[in-house]
C-alpha cells in the first residue's frame, strides 16, 4: 500500500450489536474497493476479519481485526481507510474499548430489521464516553421487515437529537434498488456490481426527500453563523459547502449522519466509503491526550498527529501468532516510525527495535518500511511490550493512559489434564493475558485452585480454546470453590496430652486450653496464662505454633478457623521426655477437642453486590436476590431509566450471576461485586458447603 498523508487517513471503528452485519459490511467495503475479488461469508468462515477458528466455529467476531484499504472518494482525493471490526457480544467489550482508543470515527451499524438493540445501546454509550465522533449505517435494508424510518425514529427516541439522515432507501426488503441522496437531491440506482448511476427521484419518495433536504440544509447551516446569514438572505449553499460544514459538526459530535444500504447487495456501500472520507475526521483533527513526565509530576498534554514530530506510538492490541510470535498492533500518534527504529517502552524502560514493520489486513501481512502519524501498523516480536504500552524516543517520559479493562465477573478453576499441561500452564496463561488484558488469573492458596476470570462464560470458553490451540495446554474446569471458614459461638476447655514411653527417649506434654469467640474479622488471639512454670517458657512458642497450624489446616468442619481466642492456662512437662514437638502436638489435640465442645459453626463469605438494571427489571432482580439469600441495603433511581440496587449476598450464590443477570435483563444489567465480610452459614447448608469445598457434586 502507498504511504498516505495524515490528513487522508480515516481510522474507523465498526461498532454495534452482535449480528447487525458489521463483519459483512467490512467485506462489502473491501470488495467494492477491489481489495478482495468477492466478499467472504461469515457463515462459511471466509471473511477477512473473522479468521480465528473460534470465530469461524461460532460465526461471530470475538476480537478486533484491522482491514485497511485505499479509496478514491467522490471529491477525487485518494484516502486510506483503516476499518477496525469489533465484536458486538458483551463478553468481548474490551476489544471495543481498544478500538475506540485509536479510532477517529465510529460507524454504528444498526439492523434495519431489528433496530436499536442492547449491543447498539452499549456501543453508543462507549463511543460517547470515549468522545469519538459517530456516523450510523442502517444495514440489511434488503431483508424482510426492513424499516428505515422506524429505525431512525428509534435512534432519536433512544439517544436524543442530532441524527441527520443523508440518505433514504429506494424500495425496501426485496424491492431495494437504490438510495436517495438527500444532500444532492438525487436518486442513485445500483447495479449488481455495486456501482451506481444517477436517476431522477421516484415520485413516491420525491416529496419526502425534498422536505428532508430542506430540513437538512437548515440543520447544517444553523451550526455556522456565516453560512446561516447567507442562507437567510436567500443564498442556498452548495452540496460541497454543506459537506464541509457538516464535517465540522461531526467532529464536534453535534451531528450524527445516518446512511443506509445493504452489505449483501452492495447498495449504498460506495457512498458509505465516500462519506467516511468526506465527513469523517482525520487523525490530524483529533490530537491525542497523553501524560508527560514521571509520577506525581506528570501533566496532561495534547500531541498532534504531525509526521514531522518525534515518533510516538501506542500499542492498542497484542495478538499471539503461532508462526511469528507476538504481534503488536499500534497507532502512530506523532512523527514517523521507520523500519528498525529504536523506541523505548515508557512504562518498563525497555528499548524495542521496530523490525519487520507491516500493516495487518485480517491475518494478511502487508510489509512496509514506515508508518506515518495517524496510521495503524503492526510489528512482531517486541521484547517487553504489551497491550496499552507507549513507545517513545529515549528520555521522553510520555505515556497514553489506556482504557481500564472491564471488571471480570465470571470465573472457573482450571485443572491441567496432564503433568506436561501443568508444567506449561503458568507461562501459557501469561501469554494469554498479554493478548487479552480483560482476563485475570489468580491462585487461591486457601482452596488450592488456579482461577481464570473473564467477562462471561463465552469469554472464558473461547480463552480456554485458544489456550489449547495456540499454546498446547489442555485443561478441564470446575466451579470456583468458596473459601469457607469456621469459628465458635461458645466457650470450652480441653486438655491436650501426649504420652509415649516405650523404651528409649519418650514424648510427654500436657497443655490445658480454653477457647472463646472473638468479634467477626478479629482473626486469632493467643494468651499465655501459665504461672508457676507448669509449662516452661521455652515450650510456649511450640504450643502457639501447634494451635496456629491446626487452625490453618481446618477445624471440626475441615475449614480454616478464625475469630477465636485461645488461652493456655495450665499444663505439665517432663524434664527428659518433653520437647517442642510434644507440646506442639499436645496443643493441636487440645485445640481440636476444645473447638468441638464450643459450638463450632461454618462461616461463609458475604459479597457486596451493586447491580444496575433497567427500572422495569427491578422487581425481577429483587426477587432473585431474595432467592439467593441476599439482603438488600438500598435501591435508588439513577434518573436515566435505570435503578441501582446494593445488596449483601453470599458469594456461593453468585457463581453464575453474570450469566443469569444477563438472561434476566436481556443483557442490559451490569454489576460489580467485592468481598464484604464473613457470616454464619445456616446449618442446613453445611453439608452442601463441605461437598462443594472438596470438589464433590
Amino acid at each position: 500500500m502507498n504511504t498516505p498523508s495524515t490528513d487522508k487517513i480515516r481510522n474507523v471503528a465498526i461498532v454495534g450489536h452482535s449480528g447487525s452485519g458489521k463483519t459483512t459490511l467490512v467485506e462489502a467495503l473491501l470488495a467494492r474497493a477491489g481489495v478482495v475479488a468477492r466478499p467472504g461469508r461469515v457463515e462459511d468462515g471466509t471473511t477477512v476479519c473473522d479468521s480465528e477458528p473460534e470465530e469461524i466455529k461460532r460465526t461471530m467476531s470475538l476480537s478486533l481485526a484491522v482491514a485497511p484499504f485505499e479509496w478514491q472518494a467522490s471529491d477525487g482525493e485518494t484516502y486510506k481507510i483503516n476499518l477496525i471490526d469489533t465484536p458486538g457480544y458483551a463478553d468481548f467489550a474490551g476489544d471495543l474499548d481498544a478500538a475506540l482508543s485509536v479510532a477517529d470515527l465510529a460507524l454504528l451499524v444498526v439492523s434495519a430489521v431489528d433496530g436499536v438493540e442492547v449491543g447498539t445501546e452499549a456501543a453508543w454509550a462507549k463511543c460517547a464516553a470515549a468522545g469519538v465522533p459517530r456516523m450510523v449505517f442502517v444495514n440489511k435494508e434488503d431483508k424482510p421487515r426492513a424499516d428505515f424510518h422506524a429505525v431512525l425514529d428509534q435512534l432519536k427516541a433512544t439517544f436524543g437529537s442530532g441524527f441527520v439522515p443523508l440518505e433514504l432507501p429506494l424500495g425496501e426488503e426485496e424491492r431495494l434498488h437504490g438510495i436517495a441522496d438527500v444532500l444532492t437531491d438525487q436518486g442513485l440506482e445500483y447495479e449488481p456490481d455495486g456501482k451506481h448511476h444517477a436517476e431522477p427521484l421516484p415520485a413516491d419518495v420525491a416529496d419526502e426527500e425534498h422536505r428532508l433536504h430542506d430540513e437538512l440544509v437548515e440543520e447544517i447551516v444553523a451550526g455556522d453563523d456565516e453560512q446561516l446569514e447567507r442562507y437567510l438572505s436567500g443564498e442556498v449553499p452548495s452540496a460541497a459547502e454543506l459537506e464541509r460544514t457538516l464535517a465540522h459538526e461531526v467532529l464536534d459530535q453535534l451531528e450524527f449522519p445516518v446512511l443506509c444500504g445493504s452489505a449483501l447487495t452492495g447498495v449504498g456501500i460506495d457512498r458509505l466509503a465516500d462519506y467516511i472520507c468526506e465527513l469523517g475526521p482525520s487523525p490530524a483533527d483529533r490530537p491525542t491526550t497523553v501524560l508527560a513526565g514521571d509520577g506525581d509530576d506528570a501533566v496532561t498534554v495534547e500531541v498532534a498527529a504531525d509526521k514531522g514530530g518525534k515518533p510516538l506510538a501506542y500499542v492498542f492490541k497484542t495478538v499471539a501468532d503461532q508462526f511469528v510470535g507476538q504481534v503488536s498492533l499500534f497507532k502512530v500518534l506523532s512523527g514517523t516510525v521507520g523500519l528498525d527504529e529504536r523506541l523505548v517502552n515508557t512504562s518498563t524502560g525497555t528499548e524495542e527495535r521496530m523490525h519487520g514493520l507491516f500493516h495487518l489486513r485480517g491475518k494478511e501481512h502487508l510489509t512496509c518500511d514506515r508508518v506515518v502519524a495517524g496510521d495503524i501498523g503492526a510489528v512482531a516480536k517486541l521484547t517487553d511490550t504489551g497491550t496499552g504500552a507507549t513507545l517513545a524516543p529515549k528520555d521522553s517520559p510520555v505515556r497514553v493512559v489506556p482504557p481500564p479493562p472491564p471488571t471480570p465477573v465470571f470465573g472457573l478453576a482450571l485443572k491441567p489434564l496432564t503433568q506436561a499441561d501443568d508444567d506449561k500452564l503458568s507461562g501459557a496463561l501469561q501469554r494469554l493475558l498479554a493478548e487479552d488484558p480483560c482476563l485475570q488469573v489468580e491462585r487461591n492458596d486457601e482452596t488450592g485452585q488456579t482461577i481464570l476470570r473473564g467477562c462471561g462464560d463465552t469469554h472464558i470458553a473461547v480463552s480456554l480454546e485458544r489456550l489449547a490451540r495456540k499454546f498446547g495446554v489442555n485443561v478441564e474446569t470446575e466451579d470456583v470453590r468458596v473459601p469457607y471458614r469456621e469459628t465458635i459461638l461458645g466457650r470450652a476447655e480441653a486438655e491436650g496430652k501426649v504420652k509415649k514411653q516405650s523404651g528409649g527417649h519418650g514424648q510427654f506434654a500436657v497443655a490445658n486450653l480454653r477457647v472463646s469467640p472473638l468479634g467477626r474479622g478479629e482473626g486469632f488471639e493467643f494468651v499465655n496464662s501459665i504461672v508457676g512454670g507448669t509449662i516452661p517458657k521455652q515450650y510456649i512458642p511450640a504450643v502457639q505454633k501447634g494451635i496456629e497450624e491446626t487452625m490453618a489446616t481446618g477445624g471440626v468442619h475441615g475449614f480454616p478457623v478464625v475469630d477465636v481466642r485461645v488461652e493456655c492456662y495450665d499444663g505439665k512437662y517432663h524434664s527428659v521426655d518433653s520437647s517442642d514437638m510434644a507440646f506442639k502436638t499436645a496443643a493441636s489435640l487440645g485445640l481440636k477437642e476444645a473447638l468441638a465442645k464450643a459450638n463450632p459453626v461454618v462461616l461463609e463469605p458475604i459479597s457486596l453486590l451493586t447491580v444496575v438494571v433497567p427500572e422495569h427489571n427491578q422487581g425481577d432482580v429483587l426477587g432473585d436476590l431474595n432467592a439467593r439469600r441476599g439482603r438488600v441495603n438500598s435501591t435508588r433511581s439513577l434518573g436515566d431509566g435505570r435503578t441501582e440496587i446494593v445488596a449483601q449476598v453470599p458469594a456461593a450464590e453468585l457463581q453464575r450471576y453474570a450469566v443469569e443477570l444477563r438472561s434476566m435483563t436481556g443483557g442490559r444489567g451490569t454489576f460489580s461485586v467485592v468481598h464484604d465480610h464473613y457470616d454464619v452459614l445456616p446449618s442446613h447448608l453445611e453439608a452442601k458447603a463441605k461437598a462443594a469445598a472438596s470438589g464433590e457434586h
